[in-house]
């Protein structure tokens, strides 16, 4: 197709999806006025909650709730208004409309989406099958259901909120209400807890019905494809990883090894296998039966070239800790796939701790499927709007500002190198910095963060730094970065849920602020997705406030050496900003390109896990039958069929990882990996049920019919005795099946044809 038609089409559907979308808006706002024209003030309280009531009463009858929206979200607007003295905005009530019809909406910072969430949550909830509103800490979760918990109430509905720690009862209670606030790990993490529960009342869910994803853009996609794993306490491993790393230690970048075109993988080249084999004493390393040597080998290589302290993780109090690279915290509860996180402890020098069985797993993007009815709301959106559309069949709702943003977004500042930014970028601050005008910088990593808060203080410029190292101040360091004078040095985009609010919330403060024109936020690179970006300038320019933005970048920064920029440009080395809009063009160009790469990778994910997921689904339904007692039989034939169909799916889950941790090669005898990793993990799960039978029969045999628990524990009947959840960063394993170069490949075949030749000949001399 020619370009020029191809851009005509692409811009044609664009103008159709903007034109559908401003008749969708139209609806809206025309709805909202309706809802407005419902005025309440003059009832009582008492009035307002028999309207509540009725509500209820239809709901529950069957009447459909698109019949009931306007009345609700007027009940609802009245509610708030009096018991939290707030006022829904036009633009609020539409965000609630659209969240109710299933769309996913994009309201700026500073909006209102915790207020506009709650009518949705309100008239869904009426029907008694409860309202899950997921957020992205605990912190937000127990804020928010506080905050928004007298509306509910006061129109006759229960509200709580999950929070890590909390015992069986408690969790159980919080999910029995209508409405209940949760982050989506606790909720995924309590749902795996449930599928292998040995009695009901050791559950703590209700079936899903209908889901409002807050900070929607950071769940379902930079975290779906986040396997969440519950797990028997581990053991610690020995110091094997220690020897790799050794290795490691001793092979050249440029002799031995080297990188893909996109630096996710290092491969050995023919060298660096050659000297492996030596330090190993193992003989040819391609051998199957070297394949655990490879692969340890591999993740050594891994750790040591692309994961860097103070940037992919930090060691604190002699553990690893992984840092998000969305939001520069540290991820809690989260492990490398088990092969590269021994292999970060060995790297250093720490006790690594092997996982533990497997129990069950499920990334939070097969958790959020399975609600019904899904709904989310965020700042940022519309850069990813496709991504949505085809993995969650979401269509992003762009819903208006209150008060228009005012914000202004200055051009890319380029220089040749990192020292000419970095001294502009001192240069800027200080500049800034006199005035008074507070300053928020979102900087790349903990240790560019660190090194930058030590380059301000010999410019005599103090100022607070928000990374994974004090990730505990957050909402407190956050909350005065919009102070006068006030300078915020943060690893990207930290500080979701809370407000910069001018003045630091003081009236006085904020009018001088406003004065030397608002919170004025500093990228020091820009990221690989503009929607990361966004969300960083969006912390600026709240509610229609001044602000400004700026984002400084290097021609040396690790996405532009990464898809190439000409070397003449590179080797000016000049200190003066680089004015050519070409170099901004190709920079936005090589933005979208990453986010291509990065979707495909998601892609690539699904395709692995997409099936094992199908499988836990079958199996699990059999297992909630039996649990729930809908299959007739006794309460030792019901424990034996549950503890089997754990064991044998527990087995399966380290089977399936097993063969996922070695496809790639099958690459090499020109197989497709995806094809090959389902026709195996088919061929193992058609065994399981035989299996579970064979057993289960057995173990029956043996208890001759008793019910007795003690016999139960005798023979091993039992959960274990304690379990653990923790995420793996299962992109670190993605696409492995280009993780070797091509005279790698070349000399694997070789040795693959002649070594069984050379055996032949060998052990004729030998018999000779």
């Amino acid at each position: 197709m020619p370009k020029n038609l191809a851009a005509r089409l692409t811009q044609k559907f664009k103008d159709h999806v903007t034109h559908q979308e401003q008749h969708k808006l139209k609806d809206y706002r025309n709805k909202a006025e309706l809802i407005r024209k419902r005025n309440l003030e003059a009832w009582d309280d008492q009035r307002l909650q028999e309207e509540s009531l009725r509500l209820k009463k239809e709901a529950k009858s069957g009447t459909p709730l698109d019949e009931l929206l306007v009345d609700a979200y007027a009940l609802v607007c009245e509610a708030a208004k009096r018991k939290l003295g707030l006022q829904p905005y036009d633009v609020q009530i539409m965000a609630a409309i659209a969240l109710h019809e299933g769309f996913l909406i994009e309201q700026h910072t500073g909006e209102g989406k915790t207020l506009s969430a709650v009518m949705p949550a309100y008239l869904n909830a009426l029907t008694g099958e409860g309202v899950h509103v997921l957020t992205f800490n605990d912190y937000l979760a127990n804020r928010d259901a506080g905050w928004m918990g007298p509306i509910y109430r006061f129109l006759g509905l229960k509200v709580n909120s999950v929070q890590a720690g909390m015992d069986l009862s408690e969790k159980r209670g919080a999910y029995d209400a209508d409405i209940t606030y949760v982050t989506a790990k606790e909720a995924g993490f309590d749902y795996l807890r449930d599928t292998i529960a040995l009695n009901e009342t050791d559950t703590v869910h209700r079936p899903f019905r209908y889901v409002i994803v807050d900070e929607a853009d950071s769940l379902l996609l930079d975290e779906a494809r986040v396997p969440l794993v519950i797990a028997g306490e581990p053991d610690y491993s020995g110091n094997d990883g220690m020897r790799f790393a050794e290795v490691a230690r001793q092979l050249d970048q440029v002799e031995h090894y080297d990188f893909d075109e996109s630096k996710r993988n290092v491969y050995l080249n023919e060298a660096g296998s050659a000297i492996a084999e030596s330090l190993l004493g193992c003989g040819n390393l391609y051998e199957s039966y070297n394949s655990h040597l490879l692969s340890s080998l591999n993740c050594a290589l891994h750790v040591k070239s692309l994961l860097k302290k103070d940037v992919d993780y930090i060691v604190r109090d002699g553990e690893i800790e992984l840092i998000d690279e969305y939001t520069g915290r540290v991820a809690e509860n989260r492990h490398l796939p088990e092969g590269l996180q021994s292999a970060l402890a060995a790297k250093e020098g720490l006790q690594s701790k092997a996982g533990g069985e497997i129990l069950g797993t499920i990334t939070l993007q097969h958790f959020l499927s399975l609600y019904p009815k899904i709904c989310g709301m965020t700042a940022t959106a519309q850069a990813s709007a496709m991504e949505f559309e085809d993995i969650y069949n979401l269509q992003v709702v762009q819903v208006p500002p209150n008060r228009t943003n005012i914000r202004i977004d200055h051009p890319l500042r380029i220089y040749t190198h990192k020292e000419a930014k970095l001294k502009a970028l001192i240069q800027e601050i200080s500049s800034a910095h006199t005035t008074g005008r507070p300053i928020l910088i979102g900087t790349s990593s903990v240790e560019e963060s660190d090194m930058l808060a030590e380059k301000l203080a010999i410019a005599n410029i103090s100022c607070h730094v928000l990374n994974a190292k004090n990730d505990t101040k957050e909402a407190e360091i956050i909350a005065k970065a919009g102070e006068i004078g006030a300078v915020t040095v943060s690893t990207n985009m930290a500080g979701r849920g809370v407000d910069i609010r001018l003045g630091g919330g003081n009236p006085t403060q904020a009018e001088v602020v406003a004065q030397l024109g608002g919170l004025y936020v500093i990228g020091t690179h820009v990221n690989e997705s503009v929607r990361i970006d966004n969300q960083l300038r969006g912390r600026s320019s709240r509610q229609g406030d001044p602000g400004a933005s700026v984002f400084f970048v290097s021609l040396e920064d690790e996405l532009l050496l990464r898809f190439g920029i000409d070397k003449t440009l590179r080797n000016l080395r000049q200190d003066e900003a680089l004015e050519k809009p070409v170099l901004r063009s190709k920079i936005a160009h090589f933005q979208r390109v990453a986010m291509a790469q990065n979707f495909h990778i998601r892609q690539e994910l699904n395709y692995y896990s997409d099936m094992v997921e199908d499988q836990r689904r079958i199996l699990y339904e059999e297992r909630l039958g039996i649990l729930k007692g809908e299959t007739p039989m006794s309460p030792s034939e019901q424990r034996v069929r549950l503890f089997y169909i754990d064991k044998f799916w527990a087995d399966h889950l380290a089977y399936v990882s097993y063969i996922r941790e070695g496809i790639h090669l099958e690459s090499l005898a020109s197989r497709n990996p995806i094809d090959e990793f389902h026709a195996q993990i088919i061929q193992a799960y058609e065994q399981i049920p035989a299996e579970i039978n064979r057993e289960s029969a057995n173990m029956l045999v043996k208890l001759e019919g008793a019910n007795d628990p003690a016999k139960w524990e005798k023979f091993g009947l039992k959960s274990p005795a304690s379990t653990r959840t923790y995420i793996i960063n299962d992109q670190y394993i993605q696409n492995k099946r280009s993780s070797w170069s091509a005279e790698t490949v070349l000399a694997y075949n070789i040795r693959k044809i002649l070594s069984p030749v050379f055996d032949r000949i060998f052990a004729a001399l030998n018999r000779g």
